[in-house]
């Protein structure tokens, strides 16, 4: 729904105080979170002796420095990304009381309400569920004024989209219409979408045949890509080690899990390079998977029957992996 967008859209124009869980990159605990906020305040506001302190300490200890009608907003933003073991105390350990002029903006994916772990007293909560219905129609619009940039602006790809709707003799609105449905007011489904029919990917089908939803769109090209292929099963296999270590991690490392020759893993990490991340980690060059919701796709892969056996033979390989290096 672009939560993720909306808050770093937010910390952008107000230079406020922040923090992005991503589960994909190990940047997603709660001694991370705090360390982060702690030198952020303290650049900001110049506290001292509160190198050991706790959120609600160092939340005092700025109450202290801010002028008359300022406020201190602190933005955190995936709160499902978390990884904290379950227990009575907040997600992210964050305070059950606030100072004055002290306020958080959070952002999460949908939850059960008896999973919210955000207790409070005497504090006012208020809820803005981007996926009611009362927004359909202004994300249907968003979504709609996006594809529509992508069809008429976008460099990179536009005439690759005007190619295959003048092949398949669509006009631009219908496609529009069409595509904004299909998404299911999911931009993540456009970011992936769009650049695989500019491309050529979907030269084979029609508008109606396009994946419906983001998940669909992942099951739809796990089959392209003949990943259930008995001969693809060292591809699913390195897919399978990223979703397990779940942090950034170099393809020497793949390699020597799996036992395979580096080239062979490098073309499977450049075959699904718009599913990962790359990032410069002390000068390797490290790959993690993109996004929670394809992490979430590999995590039913590793359910089925078909793939238990080779999610098991990872894990299997992972730990042998670690004890080589132990030993």
């Amino acid at each position: 729904m672009g939560k993720s967008t909306i808050a770093a859209k937010y910390v952008s124009e107000n230079n406020a105080i922040c923090y992005f869980n991503v589960l994909v990159d190990g940047r997603n605990r709660p001694e991370l979170f705090l360390e982060s906020i702690r030198k952020q305040l303290i650049n900001r506001y110049q506290i001292t002796n509160i190198e050991n302190a706790d959120l609600s300490t160092l939340l005092v200890k700025v109450t202290g420095k801010l002028s008359n009608n300022e406020k201190l907003i602190i933005v955190v933003d995936a709160l499902d990304e978390v990884n904290q073991e379950p227990g009575a105390e907040n997600i992210l350990y964050l305070p059950k009381t606030l100072p004055d002029n002290v306020y958080f903006l959070l952002t999460r994916r949908r939850y059960e309400p008896t999973k919210e772990r955000l207790y409070t007293e005497g504090l006012k909560k208020e809820y803005l569920d981007l996926t009611d219905k009362k927004y359909n129609s202004e994300n249907a619009k968003d979504i709609q004024e996006y594809i529509r940039f992508y069809l008429e602006n976008y460099p990179e790809h536009k005439n690759g989209l005007q190619n295959w709707i003048t092949s398949k003799n669509i006009k631009h609105d219908a496609f529009i219409k069409e595509l904004a449905d299909k998404s299911e007011n999911n931009f993540m489904y456009l970011r992936y979408v769009l650049p695989t029919i500019a491309e050529g990917k979907y030269n084979d089908l029609n508008l109606t045949q396009l994946p419906q939803g983001l998940q669909n769109y992942y099951q739809t090209h796990w089959g392209r890509m003949k990943m259930n292929d008995s001969s693809k099963e060292m591809k699913v296999m390195i897919l399978f080690t990223l979703l397990e270590i779940a942090t950034p991690i170099p393809c020497e490392m793949i390699f020597d899990i799996l036992n395979q020759d580096e080239c062979d893993v490098q073309n499977v990490l450049d075959e699904w390079i718009e599913y990962l991340r790359k990032s410069n980690i002390d000068g390797d060059i490290c790959y993690s998977i993109y996004h929670a919701s394809f992490l979430d796709f590999l995590k039913t892969k590793r359910e089925l029957k078909a793939t238990r056996k080779l999610f098991t033979e990872v894990n299997q390989r992972i730990v042998d992996y670690w004890q080589r290096e132990q030993g």
